[in-house]
């Protein structure tokens, strides 16, 4: 596989030096407040959605991202939706089948935990998918994700970016720590080591899908303050830029 132009090992995976976890921290509480009420708004406007899709390195700390950052909305307008292995249903439809059907309706918040990605990201190094189709899948992706806009659903994207020594120490945390063990799999430490392999079809994604109307978010992902603070802003920010309203009373006003 040729270099991409796009270079993830540039990229910083910790906080900008001027941010400081307490603070920080205090921020982000703020934020959440503030992601209360623009949700309320979405909900109840009826006429937009919003779709976030996680993706990154195994124990980039998605899991922890979703509990940190969703945990205080209203569960009746938020979803989570993991992708892993298809099934020998979803096998024998195109690779978009499953994906569409758990896109969100109008007025929710869905989130994608791991997500149509998958399939131009793992398969290409397990050898399933080649280089030139996974161009043809960029190009699908592409369509997918701007027929969803044009259906009135922001598409906000975020790669989780970890540093490759932060991946070991929480893969070995999951084997040390007896809370953590249920994520631990027996494939983990070969991933580990299939890291360059990873990288290059990250960025190859990066570069042929991020257009200026639906860009990949990379989110410095060491720190898992400044990690939630990061996502939680970019989606306070998205919701107040759609600036969702409540619909006007109906009830006929008593005389």
């Amino acid at each position: 596989m040729a270099t991409p132009a796009f270079d993830l090992t540039k990229l910083p995976t910790r906080a900008p030096a001027d941010f400081h976890k307490d603070d920080t921290l205090r921020q982000l509480e703020r934020i959440k407040n503030e992601l209360v009420d623009w949700q309320m708004r979405l909900y109840a406007e009826n006429r937009r959605s919003v779709l976030v899709v996680l993706q990154g390195m195994d124990a980039s700390g998605k899991d922890g991202l979703i509990r940190k950052v969703f945990s205080g909305l209203n569960p009746q307008g938020v979803a989570v939706h993991s992708f892993k292995e298809p099934s020998k249903d979803e096998l024998a439809h195109d690779f978009l089948w499953r994906i569409h059907a758990r896109t969100p309706a109008k007025g929710m918040i869905h989130v994608f935990n791991r997500s149509h990605y998958e399939d131009v990201l793992i398969t290409r190094v397990l050898g399933l998918v080649n280089a030139t189709e996974a161009r043809r899948r960029f190009a699908r992706i592409n369509d997918f994700e701007q027929l969803l806009r044009e259906a009135g659903t922001t598409v906000l994207k975020f790669y989780l970016h970890v540093s490759e020594e932060e991946q070991r120490a929480r893969l070995l945390e999951r084997v040390q720590d007896a809370t953590k063990h249920w994520k631990y799999e027996a494939g983990d430490e070969e991933k580990a080591r299939q890291w360059p392999q990873y990288r290059a079809v990250y960025e190859d994604v990066f570069e042929h899908c991020s257009p200026a109307a639906c860009p990949w978010h990379i989110v410095p992902a060491d720190q898992n303050w400044y990690k939630a603070y990061f996502v939680a802003a970019a989606l306070r920010d998205a919701l107040a830029g759609m600036n969702p309203q409540y619909p006007a009373s109906k009830a006929e006003r008593p005389e």
